[in-house]
């Protein structure tokens, strides 16, 4: 299993690797050090192989020529390493991490299998894309950069609670702010903005804000203050249950965000992180749109206004949220990490052992 570095490569790989477990194969990890990996991936019982390795986009020369080096020399060291651990398929979640034991695998013949989940594929992804055996995807303007008949749409692995969620709770109408674990600073900035509009205004309005913990503080003291109705969080462990709760979602269109919304039927205001590598997220959240499943609104747009604004057009038009939530519900995959586990046995050529 490669890939690394943030929640977002790990958890899917995770997932992905229990389903293969219970069909009765082994399964090991590359990844880092700093990763999160180093720490998600022993929790959940598996072994994990580290390697020295960094990104080469957006950097100096000197940090970029020290990166490639490094890829190089743990390239190597994967190919040596492959003729211990003897893998019959390498399954890669794309980023830097996933560089070297694709590399390998590719120059030893190994399968490689790669989940492609955001609407244009990351760096090492889009440069593999010829020699890899199956492309798991999540949209399916993804399959123009992959070989022909190679490509099939799984979506991402979600957690199971997101597809039985309940109806909203009738009530007051609510809000979901996620700039995911770390938080926003756009989005905090503008729901901070908002408080005094809503104020005003009167709309019986309920926020549910998780931060991140830079801002935690100076939020959460702020809107105790104010008298809305709601609560401010630094980190929501059941993400579940507060998407159970939300009339709207408010949050960026990283592939994790999206999926968990089509999986949850969860209709959406998308702001995308503008510093995604190769934009991702703002082609997420296009993609998205188009569906009919979310609104689009620029980063550099969103403010208190405009969050204001777009929440009580939403509050009158229920309908249209209805509709939306409908057309995210048709984006979702569920099994989607049981039919990975499917293909990725399928390309190494194994069977079943239960």
């Amino acid at each position: 299993m490669a890939g690394g570095g943030t929640g977002g490569h790990v958890i899917p790989a995770i997932a992905v690797a229990r389903e293969i477990c219970r069909k009765g194969h082994g399964v090991l990890f590359v990844g880092t050090e700093r990763g999160v990996e180093n720490r998600l991936v022993p929790a959940a019982g598996f072994r994990l192989e580290k390697i020295n390795v960094g990104g080469i986009k957006n950097l100096g020369i000197v940090t970029r020529f020290a990166s490639f080096w490094r890829l190089i020399s743990e390239t190597a060291g994967q190919i040596s390493r492959f003729g211990e651990w003897k893998p019959v398929a390498v399954f890669s979640m794309g980023g830097y991490v996933a560089g070297p034991p694709v590399l390998a695998a590719l120059l030893r013949g190994v399968p490689v299998v790669v989940m492609e989940l955001n609407a244009v594929p990351g760096f090492t992804n889009r440069h593999i894309a010829r020699w890899v055996k199956r492309a798991l995807i999540a949209f399916e303007e993804t399959a123009r950069f992959f070989p022909q008949g190679r490509t099939e749409i799984t979506g991402l692995p979600v957690r199971e609670e997101f597809f039985t969620l309940p109806g909203s709770p009738a009530g007051e109408f609510t809000v979901l702010i996620t700039g995911g674990s770390q938080g926003s600073r756009t989005l905090n900035l503008a729901a901070r903005q908002s408080w005094p509009l809503f104020c005003e205004e009167g709309l019986p309005v309920r926020l549910i804000h998780q931060t991140g913990a830079s801002m935690y503080e100076e939020i959460y003291t702020g809107f105790r203050e104010t008298g809305l109705s709601g609560e401010v969080a630094q980190f929501i462990p059941d993400m579940a249950a507060a998407f159970a709760q939300a009339d709207l979602v408010v949050c960026r269109s990283g592939a994790g965000a999206v999926a968990e919304l089509a999986a949850a039927a969860k209709p959406s205001v998308l702001v995308p992180y503008p510093f995604a590598a190769d934009q991702h997220q703002l082609k997420n959240a296009e993609a998205f749109e188009r569906a009919g499943a979310a609104r689009l609104l620029l980063d550099r747009d969103w403010d208190g206004r405009r969050f204001f604004e777009t929440v009580r057009e939403f509050y009158n038009d229920r309908s249209r949220l209805k509709a939306m939530g409908e057309s995210a519900r048709k984006l979702a995959h569920p099994g989607a990490a049981r039919r990975a586990a499917e293909i990725l046995i399928d390309s190494a050529n194994l069977q079943p052992k239960q």
